[in-house]
């Protein structure tokens, strides 16, 4: 079976005023946006966040964040230290329950 060869992400900043910012991300996906989106709308400084795509097969979606307070840039560098956050423990307790998985069943085919 041959892998799919995953096109590289990046992001370029479309507008950006003292209280909101609007980020074009290139090849990112809606799970992604809406779990980033999601996690945006947590923080108390900000006041809107969405994300929205013109056209679905010839645009790149934008995401669009405003904030009552601070900078919008860093509303959305606060999220993604969060949802990195999330992840890395994730990853952490999965290995875990791998390591622990794999101990018991070698235990038990030895016995």
């Amino acid at each position: 079976m041959q892998r799919e060869r995953i096109a590289e992400s990046s992001l370029r900043v479309i507008s950006k005023e003292k209280n909101s910012i609007t980020v074009e991300m290139i090849n990112y996906d809606n799970t992604l946006l809406r779990t980033l989106i999601e996690e945006i709308l947590k923080d108390d400084q900000v006041d809107e966040a969405r994300y929205y795509i013109k056209h679905p097969v010839i645009d790149n979606p934008q995401i669009y964040v405003r904030v009552k307070s601070g900078k919008p840039q860093s509303a959305i560098k606060r999220a993604v230290r969060r949802l990195s956050k999330l992840y890395e423990d994730l990853g952490t307790q999965f290995q875990k329950e791998i390591q622990r998985y794999e101990s018991d069943h070698i235990i038990k085919a030895v016995e």
